[in-house]
C-alpha cells in the first residue's frame, strides 16, 4: 500500500511539471558594435545622448539616380590652394568633427559642403581680415574610406577607388561567406546628410564613405 502511494505522488508531481513548461530563459541584447555607433548611432529603439528613442532607419527600395554634387565628410584628405600664399597652401584632412583647421583662419567647416562650398567659406574668412582678394580652390586628393560590414570574408573599412561597384567592394573584402545574403545588399548612404539605407544590386556605383552590409540567408 505505501508502494502505491507513493507511486500516486510521483506521477502527480511529474503532470505538474509538464503543465509548467520550461522556465522562460532571459533575452540578451543584440551586440552593437562601436563602427554601428559611429555611423549609425545607437541601437533603434535605444535613447540617444539626449535620451530621445532613436527610430529604425527603413529600408528604401532603390537609390536616387542622381545624388548631387559630391560633399565632404570626415576622413576626406584635402589640397586647398590659396593663390600666392605658398604657407596657407596645403593638404588638410577632414577630421571627426567635420572640420579643416586652416592658419590664421582656424576651423572650418567642411562636412556637409562640396568643395567650391568650402573654398568659398575660406576665401570669406580670409577676406574678412587677412588679404584683400582671397582666391581659393579646394580638391579632394583622397577620399574617405568605405566599409563593408556582415557576411564577407574581411569585414572593415577599405580606401575608395572611383568608378567602384557594389560587387568589386565585396570582392576586396574577401567576397562573401557561405552564410551571405548575395542579392540585394543594403547599402548605407548620407544624402543631404541623413543617413539612409537603400537595397542595391550588385553592379550599382558605391560612393566615399558608404556602409555596405551583407545580411545572414536563413536557408
Amino acid at each position: 500500500m505505501p508502494l502505491c502511494r507513493f507511486a500516486i505522488v510521483l506521477l502527480t508531481a511529474l503532470a505538474l511539471a509538464a503543465c509548467m513548461g520550461p522556465a522562460a530563459r532571459e533575452v540578451m541584447p543584440a551586440a552593437h558594435s562601436d563602427l554601428d555607433a559611429l555611423m549609425y548611432g545607437p541601437p533603434p529603439g535605444m535613447p540617444d545622448v539626449v535620451g530621445r528613442a532613436v527610430p529604425v532607419m527603413p529600408v528604401r527600395a532603390m537609390m536616387p539616380d542622381d545624388d548631387g554634387p559630391y560633399t565632404l565628410d570626415s576622413g576626406d584628405k584635402l589640397r586647398i590652394m590659396v593663390f600666392g600664399q605658398d604657407n596657407l597652401s596645403n593638404n588638410y584632412i577632414v577630421d571627426a568633427a567635420g572640420q579643416v583647421t586652416v592658419p590664421l583662419i582656424g576651423a572650418v567647416r567642411a562636412r556637409g559642403a562640396t568643395t567650391q562650398q568650402l573654398g568659398g567659406a575660406i576665401a570669406g574668412r580670409l577676406k574678412q581680415s587677412y588679404i584683400r582678394d582671397p582666391s581659393v580652390t579646394v580638391e579632394v586628393e583622397v577620399y574617405r574610406p568605405f566599409f563593408v560590414l556582415g557576411e564577407v570574408t574581411y569585414p572593415g573599412q577599405y580606401p575608395f577607388v572611383p568608378d567602384m561597384t557594389v560587387e568589386k567592394a565585396i570582392s576586396i573584402a574577401g567576397g562573401f561567406t557561405p552564410r551571405a545574403y548575395k542579392d540585394p545588399v543594403t547599402v548605407t548612404r548620407k544624402i543631404e546628410g541623413l543617413p539612409a539605407r537603400h537595397a542595391l544590386p550588385a553592379h550599382a556605383r558605391v560612393r566615399p564613405g558608404d556602409v555596405i552590409t551583407i545580411s545572414e540567408r536563413w536557408f
